[in-house]
């Protein structure tokens, strides 16, 4: 056994140093290819922002601009201290661009105050109407009048957070920009990130503002490093033993983190977040936009999604496409695609999508690159047939709705049930005993990758609970794509006042399938606070054992239930710590719910001729 683990040890050895040698070879290319420069570039209101900017040494040619703008610093300040990656991946440095990043106003070397994303501001009347997209306009505007040798054309790219700012620059679009590429963009804050059809991302949000959210004087040069660091061996007992979400102020940001404090003042979607929609404003947009995103994002599959398709309503005949592919927030430019979790998709994807789109799309925009972008409309991954698809419209135009309904003795299928009688399934939700987002330990500092990955986990571990309904077609008998947004069409009922829904939709593969036996694959899983099923900006309670209708639509997919295959819905109260525990007494604000306001309650799910519990979804014509 020693031998085993001494070989595993060595083999793992090597690969940290092939890794390590490949990222050396990587900052010497950068370090002997291109001269860096800072500059502090005057926005029109007076602040000026600081930017860092690299320059081919090469004058053989002229080069496009390619800009990051980001809230989380270009680093390594100071002339000689060069970046050891200056692009999404290394061939787009040998294939020569000047590559801009700049802190967003307010953040580390820039002047001004930072606001978390920033309204925009539709009628700028001064000079002092300031927002991202006014930002990015006078940046491109300095960078063409005072950078040499370029082509006089620009791009912005960037992933997340710098995804946002990205958006906001093709607004009013520079007649110089020409590409814009926003990657898994958040695209409004109340359903990127924080939540989820109202039900609070708690892990996620509590990790971000713990690195992020401290006043710029308190980062310090260890940032990212978290400033509340934690030493934390299992996430879910650490939320557990937490206690109510007030506690998190009580025990660890003591009111430090500004944003953490809006969200508790604002648990509603009011105007503290509708004015921190971005979807609106996207318009008058002149250059050419491909929106990337993952299937398996957990922070912001909202935002691409609804980004491509705001852009696409609003700015008739641009070039707008969307590509999503099977990965984790940012995936495609960290990872290779291959698998993630328990899925395993058969090829590099990432490698696909950095070889064949991501570079392809800014030569052929800011090179004058005249060879064919062939890029569809919508470039989707297909996951369960692992393939690429190529689309003309984003959802496909060629499918047909069908309403997948809810049985008795767990069953599922396309029929309507028939029974006149009142049917229905029950189980205890105890916010004391939730149910866990993942079988996985989750441990590290400041957030554990993994935690990134469980959209693609077996759920087993969840079907076998007491607290899990459970629902399953026979083995289909031929292969079933479905393709777009899931409607979930609920009937229910409580004994409480208030509860969450959390619908997952599974792909069950064989007993005696060669490759994951019996697995229950992840296709797509949802939330739903259920105070809010009639408005997000003013939610009530239930009515104890009244059945209430809870209607909300998920977020796309693009998935075959092979032959065979059955497809499965599961149905639950929890999620944790994921989605933080709904106390399940209504209370105003559970920001502000005390420990005595958490009790356990009888949850109903009904599957009758009157009742019919079912999720409606577009099924792709082949």
């Amino acid at each position: 056994m020693q031998s085993y683990k001494t070989l595993f040890s060595l083999i793992g050895a090597i690969a940290i140093l092939s890794l390590s040698s490949q990222a050396d070879d990587r900052a010497d290319y950068i370090r002997s290819h291109y001269a860096k420069f800072e500059y502090q570039i005057p926005m029109r209101d007076g602040v000026k922002l600081f930017t860092a900017v690299y320059t081919p040494n090469d004058r053989s040619q002229k080069y496009p601009i390619l800009i990051c703008r980001t809230p989380y610093s270009v680093n390594s300040y100071g002339a000689d201290k060069y970046m050891s990656a200056i692009s999404p991946h290394q061939e787009f440095e040998k294939e020569g661009f000047i590559f801009v990043y700049q802190d967003v106003r307010g953040k580390f070397m820039s002047e001004g105050e930072y606001v978390e994303m920033r309204p925009h501001v539709s009628d700028k009347k001064t000079n002092q109407d300031v927002d991202e997209s006014s930002d990015a306009y006078d940046s491109i505007e300095w960078l063409l009048n005072h950078i040499e040798n370029h082509n006089g054309k620009a791009g912005i790219v960037g992933i997340s957070y710098p995804g946002f700012y990205a958006s906001c620059g093709a607004i009013d679009s520079h007649p110089a920009l020409k590409a814009v590429s926003p990657q898994a963009p958040i695209a409004d804050w109340f359903w990127d990130d924080f939540h989820l059809h109202g039900a609070f991302s708690l892990f996620p949000t509590f990790n971000f503002f713990r690195a992020t959210g401290v006043k710029r004087e308190k980062l310090g040069a260890d940032w990212p490093k978290p400033v509340y660091d934690l030493n934390v061996t299992d996430y879910y007992q650490f939320f557990l033993d937490l206690g109510p979400l007030k506690n998190v102020n009580k025990n660890y940001f003591h009111g430090e983190i500004d944003f953490w404090n809006q969200a508790e003042k604002h648990p509603n979607y009011d105007e503290f977040w509708q004015s921190r929609n971005l979807l609106p404003h996207l318009k008058n947009i002149k250059t050419a936009v491909m929106v990337v995103g993952g299937w398996f994002d957990t922070e912001d599959l909202y935002g691409p999604l609804n980004t491509y398709r705001s852009i696409e309503e609003k700015n008739q005949g641009i070039f707008n496409v969307l590509v999503m592919g099977p990965w984790s927030h940012g995936g495609w430019s960290r990872m290779d695609g291959q698998s993630l979790s328990d899925a395993d998709f058969g090829f590099k994807t990432a490698n696909y999508y950095q070889e064949n789109v991501d570079l392809t799309f800014f030569k052929h925009f800011l090179k004058d690159d005249k060879s064919d972008l062939q890029l569809p409309e919508a470039l989707m991954f297909e996951t369960g047939a692992n393939r690429w698809r190529r689309f003309d419209a984003w959802p496909p135009k060629k499918t047909e709705t069908k309403s997948l309904y809810l049985q008795e003795g767990g069953a599922l299928s396309f029929e309507t049930p028939k029974q006149s009688k009142e049917t229905c399934d029950s189980y205890i939700s105890d916010p004391n005993k939730p149910v866990p987002y993942s079988m996985k330990i989750s441990f590290s500092n400041p957030a554990p990758r993994g935690a990134q990955e469980f959209y693609a986990e077996d759920q087993r571990f969840a079907a076998r609970r007491p607290d899990v309904l459970v629902y399953q077609t026979p083995p289909l008998e031929q292969d079933l794509t479905i393709a777009g947004p899931i409607g979930a069409r609920l009937f229910v009922s409580t004994s409480g006042t208030d509860s969450d829904w959390i619908i997952k939709l599974i792909d069950v593969h064989p007993l005696d399938a060669a490759d994951l036996a019996g697995a229950q694959l992840l296709v797509r899983a949802q939330p739903f606070r259920g105070r809010f099923r009639d408005s997000y900006e003013f939610p009530k309670p239930f009515k104890p054992g009244e059945i209430t209708k809870i209607s909300f639509e998920m977020t796309d997919v693009c998935h075959t239930f092979q032959r065979g295959h059955r497809m499965m819905i599961q149905i639950q109260s929890s999620w944790f710590p994921f989605i933080d525990r709904n106390p399940q007494k209504y209370v105003p604000n559970i920001f502000q719910a005390d420990e005595s306001d958490f009790v356990a309650v009888t949850n109903k799910i009904y599957h009758s001729k009157a009742h019919p519990t079912h999720l409606e979804i577009k099924i792709l014509q082949q």
